[in-house]
């Protein structure tokens, strides 16, 4: 256990400037940028206040300009805090930042994406559109090229598609004392934790911490010191699969491999936090029927491609509850409270459903939900649905039925029958919406689509129309017995 040492024998003195920064606070050149941008900006000046910046706080920085006055900053940086920020920033800016900075100097763009991790510099260039993107690789050296585009070949889905090829790597044949020389004379700048072992063929043969090989004997083979066997996942695999890995057992780092356990490259965990992240915001939106990759900062057209398709679905099913509404019109138009009281129980029905459809989903995310478990879930779900239904049925029918005595009086149905009928429609109409909301995820990836597409679009338009259906038809049928 580690004991305190008193401030005199460290040496520090009271007007010593402080060692220790709060990450949540702003630092000081974040607060000299924030000046910077109540003026007009200098832009030589401004680009060296936001180089002083950590590389996440420049890219906020970046973010917060147009895409033509955050390229000419990036211009006025140093080449390795320009790049750092570029790789920080939400993909859609930086695409849109180094499309304009290959139209005014594709060698400077080039020379940004080698200074790049080769996985970030991978995420920009998958998204460039063609053109783009074989103008800055053919100003890239022979080596740098011929990497990338081995990068590029991958599908950007796939664990292949998010790996980085930094990464150290020793022969299993080495003595300890020389793996460490290669180690020392690697190129890497990152501070890996792990070594990995392979052999003249470059096939994965284990993976050995940096604190076992310092301790270990200099004569000792490395293949004798490392782990064996090593967990490795294969290049095709889904990285929503791989997210999932990295979940459940708690990985720091992940080596990738072929068909013939060739390493190929590794993922690391934070990697995996932007998966999960993108994962998470793309779910939401796309249970709304917005583009699964749209961001606040996507174009007019992108917004539109995205969102228009599922507009005009959702115009087609709306018009399913409004045929049911239609049905009934002669009925609305002799009772007209009516047409007051069929939201509520719409509303009530939908919200419900979502609850469902949420929790349902996040099973699904989450792998929770296991083989011949659905039924249970959706059973589940219609006892609680069926619950609140009831609870809320009593509760809002007792309220209607006294309203309509005291203050409605309409002579065509009775305050009793009204509120009965309430009451009865809420349980219904909330029992099927939570059925609907579990079911539906359920029944979508067991067709083979992604459980959130347009979830939402869906489960309106049954709990519209069946809450319109139910209230309607048992005051119609009501109606007709007295």
């Amino acid at each position: 256990m580690g004991s305190a040492v008193p401030l005199e024998q460290d040496g520090a003195t009271a007007g010593e400037e402080s060692r220790v920064e709060n990450p949540v606070e702003d630092s000081e050149q974040d607060e000299r940028v924030a000046e910077l941008l109540e003026s007009s900006i200098d832009v030589p000046v401004f680009a060296d206040a936001v180089e002083a910046q950590e590389a996440p706080d420049a890219a906020d920085t970046l973010e917060g300009l147009g895409i033509v006055q955050a390229a000419e900053v990036i211009e006025e940086m140093e080449t390795e805090s320009a790049a750092e920020a570029l790789a920080h920033m939400h993909p859609s800016l930086a695409v849109g930042v180094l499309e304009d900075l290959i139209e005014e100097d594709p060698s400077y763009a080039g020379t940004l994406i080698e200074e790049m991790a080769p996985d970030d510099a991978t995420d920009l260039l998958q998204n460039l559109p063609d053109d783009y993107r074989d103008k800055l690789l053919g100003t890239l050296g022979k080596v740098e090229a011929v990497k990338m585009r081995e990068l590029l070949s991958f599908d950007e889905e796939s664990a292949g598609g998010i790996m980085t090829t930094d990464y150290l790597a020793v022969r299993d044949t080495m003595t300890v004392a020389q793996a460490v020389e290669a180690i020392r004379k690697s190129e890497t700048e990152e501070e890996w934790i792990y070594v990995f072992v392979v052999d003249w063929r470059g096939r994965l043969q284990g993976r050995v911490t940096m604190k076992r090989l310092l301790l270990a004997e200099s004569a000792q083979k490395v293949i004798d010191v490392c782990d064996r066997p090593v967990d490795a996942v294969p290049h095709e695999l889904a990285k929503e699969d791989v997210a999932r890995e990295f979940e459940k057992y708690d990985y720091l780092v992940l080596p990738v491999v072929d068909a013939t356990d060739r390493l190929l490259g590794i993922i690391t965990v934070d990697d995996v936090v932007d998966i999960i992240r993108q994962e998470s915001t793309e779910d939401a939106q796309k249970m709304v029927g917005a583009g699964r990759e749209e961001a606040v900062f996507s174009t007019v057209g992108e917004k539109w491609r995205g969102r228009f398709p599922w507009l005009i679905l959702n115009l087609f099913t709306s018009s399913i509850a409004a045929g049911v509404v239609l049905l009934f019109d002669d009925l609305i138009g002799s009772i007209a409270v009516l047409a007051a009281l069929m939201p509520l129980i719409a509303n009530q029905s939908g919200n419900a459903g979502q609850q469902s459809l949420a929790v349902t989903l996040r099973g699904i995310v989450l792998d929770e939900v296991r083989p011949g478990a659905a039924l249970s879930i959706v059973r589940r779900e219609a006892m609680v649905g069926l619950l609140n239904g009831f609870t809320c049925g009593v509760l809002v029918g007792g309220i209607v039925a006294t309203l309509h005595h005291f203050f409605w009086q309409n002579a065509e149905i009775h305050a009793l029958h009204l509120g009965a009928i309430i009451g009865t429609s809420m349980t219904i109409a909330l029992t099927i919406g939570t059925t609907v909301g579990a079911s539906l995820p359920l029944v979508v990836r067991r067709l083979g689509a992604d459980p959130a597409t347009a979830s939402t679009i869906f489960l309106t338009m049954f709990t519209d129309s069946v809450s319109f259906l139910v209230f309607l038809g048992l005051t119609r049928l009501l109606l007709s017995w007295v």
